[in-house]
C-alpha cells in the first residue's frame, strides 16, 4: 500500500509498505476512502516536535475488509468512521465519556492513516458504522468527524457553550471553526470568533459566528470585554495550543464562565497568580471523540451539518508533500486527501 512518512521536518514521502494485517482478535483492516492532514501534523512538520521516520495521519474513514475472530459489532463491508484514539469504550474511564483516556487506548498516530489501509485496534469500541454507504459528498463531512469536529464539539461542551451564553473562539483553524459550529448547534446566542484571514472569518459566520475580531492578544481581550459590555465572554474555546493563545482565552473569560482548551500546548505555562485571580474553569485535553461520533455521524447522515466545508483543498495521498506546504503556508486551511 501507498503510506505517508515524515522522514524528518519538511520531509514528507509517499511510499510503498507492507499492507496491514489482523495482529489482535480485536482488530479490523479498512480501505480508506478518504484521510487527511491535522494541524497537529504541522508541529513535527515545522520541527517544533522530534520526528524521524514517522507514519502519519489519525484521521480516516473507509470501508472494512477484514475483522479479527473477536469483533462482533463491526462487519465487512461496513462504512466506518473511527476516532483518532482507538479505545475499547468499555472500561470506567470510557463509559464516563473520556475514551481519549481509556486504559487500553491506542493512539492511531503510531499506526498512521494517510495511507491507503489501516488496522484499527479494539474496532468494536473505536469505530462506528454509518447507516449505510454514504454518497460522496458526504465523506468529507464524516472525515471531520473522525477529530476536527469531534475535537471542537468537545471544547465547545467543556466551555459550557449553550443557549444565553457568548462564545469566544481563539483560533481559526478547522478546530476553532468547527468550534463554532458546535457552539451554534448547542444554542449558543452570541459567537465571537477570532480570525485574521477574510476566507476564514466568512467560513466562521457561515457556521453561526456573530462576530469577528481581528485583534489578538491583549487587544484581542479588550475587544472581547468591549463587546461584553466590559465582563468577558460566558465560554471561551482555545483552539491553537500557545502560550499567546491560552492566555487570550483565560482573559477574555467573564469571573466564573469556562475555558475549553483542545489546542495541542506547546510550552504552555500559566501563572499562577493570573490562575488564581481568573476565576474561570478550566476543561479540556486531547477530545474524547469517540463519544460524540454515534450523534455527530447521524446529524451529518440527515445533513442537519456540513463541516466537510473546512476542507479548502483536496488532493491525491501521492501529493500529500503538496497538502503539507499548504497548510504549513496558510494557503490551505485543511487538506483532504484521497487514496
Amino acid at each position: 500500500m501507498r503510506q505517508v512518512v515524515m522522514h524528518g521536518p519538511g520531509d514528507v514521502r509517499v511510499e510503498d509498505r507492507e499492507d496491514p494485517k489482523i495482529i489482535e482478535p480485536t482488530d479490523a483492516i479498512i480501505r480508506l476512502s478518504a484521510t487527511c492532514i491535522c494541524g497537529s501534523d504541522l508541529w513535527p512538520y515545522r520541527g517544533a516536535e522530534p520526528v524521524e521516520d514517522q507514519v502519519m495521519g489519525h484521521e480516516y474513514v473507509g470501508v472494512v475488509e477484514d475483522v479479527g475472530s473477536e469483533v462482533r459489532n463491526i462487519k465487512v463491508g461496513d462504512f466506518v468512521v473511527g476516532s483518532f484514539w482507538a479505545s475499547d469504550n468499555s472500561c470506567e474511564i470510557c463509559q464516563a465519556g473520556y475514551q481519549a483516556y481509556c486504559v487500553h487506548r491506542v493512539l492511531m498516530g503510531t499506526i498512521g492513516t494517510q495511507s491507503e489501509l489501516a488496522r484499527i485496534p479494539l474496532a468494536d469500541g473505536t469505530l462506528v458504522a454509518t447507516p449505510g454507504m454514504p454518497e460522496p459528498d458526504l465523506i468529507p463531512s464524516l472525515m471531520a468527524a473522525s477529530d476536527v469536529l469531534g475535537t471542537g464539539w468537545f471544547a465547545a461542551e467543556a466551555a459550557e457553550a449553550g443557549p444565553g451564553k457568548t462564545v469566544a473562539v481563539v483560533g481559526d483553524g478547522a478546530v476553532g471553526l468547527l468550534g463554532v459550529l458546535a457552539a451554534k448547534q448547542l444554542g449558543a446566542e452570541r459567537i465571537i470568533a477570532f480570525s485574521r484571514h477574510a476566507d476564514r472569518q466568512a467560513l466562521a459566520r457561515e457556521f453561526g459566528a456573530t462576530d469577528i475580531v481581528e485583534e489578538r492578544g491583549d487587544d484581542g481581550v479588550a475587544r472581547v470585554k468591549e463587546l461584553t459590555g466590559g465582563l468577558g465572554a460566558h465560554s471561551v474555546i482555545e483552539a491553537v495550543g500557545t502560550q499567546e493563545a491560552m492566555m487570550q482565552a483565560i482573559r477574555s473569560t467573564r469571573p466564573g464562565g469556562h475555558v475549553g482548551f483542545v489546542g495541542v500546548s506547546h510550552d504552555v505555562a500559566i501563572p499562577g497568580d493570573d490562575l488564581f485571580m481568573a476565576g474561570v474553569h478550566i476543561h479540556g485535553g486531547p477530545a474524547p471523540v469517540r463519544q460524540y461520533l454515534p450523534g455527530l455521524v447521524q446529524l451529518i447522515w440527515d445533513r442537519k451539518i456540513d463541516p466537510g466545508k473546512v476542507f479548502d483543498l483536496t488532493l491525491p495521498l501521492d501529493e500529500a508533500a503538496k497538502g503539507y506546504r499548504a497548510m504549513d503556508q496558510r494557503t490551505a486551511t485543511k487538506v483532504l486527501l484521497t487514496p
